[in-house]
């Protein structure tokens, strides 16, 4: 990871200096003082996706923030995306600089009562039936379509087409 980007944003850099501790050394970082100073009073839900050559290679996030603060969240979640993602193996050493990582902040979500006020490239949706919930990012290549995004975030959560759910949508503001 010696090719880090000067223009990255700082909460790129977080997760970056993050995954690179912790998949050499299996030890979590701990926020340094340029992060507190900067990062330490927001709290917000927060993705970290990464990718390689640019297919997705781990994405994990919290809709809601459920630590002290942002720069624990985005340290928990890099680390989850490199290490836990069920889809993917973890990360290896010799992969780390082949990842490319985007940081999203999300907005807090709010119900959504008219699929009109779905838009797949403007907003998030959180699908939700019972003690089952998924998620999709907006934005996504190949996602067009609001019934796309909603089919997609059912299929995450388990619930079946069919199903009724309860929606709601967010904003997120994608930082690389």
């Amino acid at each position: 990871m010696n090719n880090i980007n000067k223009d990255e944003s700082i909460y790129v850099r977080l997760a970056r200096e993050t995954i690179k501790k912790y998949i050499l050394t299996g030890k979590k970082n701990k926020p340094s003082s340029e992060y507190l100073k900067e990062l330490q009073d927001i709290k917000s839900g927060v993705f970290v996706s990464l990718k390689k050559f640019g297919r997705l290679r781990g994405c994990i996030g919290t809709f809601m923030p459920v630590r002290e603060n942002i720069c624990h969240e985005i340290i928990d979640n890099a680390i989850s995306a490199a290490t836990s993602d069920p889809r993917f193996t973890p990360v290896r050493p010799d992969e780390l600089d082949e990842l490319s990582i985007s940081v999203d902040i999300l907005s807090s979500p709010e119900p959504v009562k008219d699929l009109n006020q779905l838009n797949p490239r403007k907003y998030g949706v959180i699908v939700s039936s019972g003690y089952k919930r998924g998620l999709l990012l907006p934005d996504l290549e190949g996602v067009d379509t609001v019934q796309e995004q909603i089919d997609i975030a059912k299929n995450k959560a388990g619930i079946y087409p069919d199903e009724e759910v309860e929606l709601f949508r967010f904003e997120v503001k994608r930082y690389h």
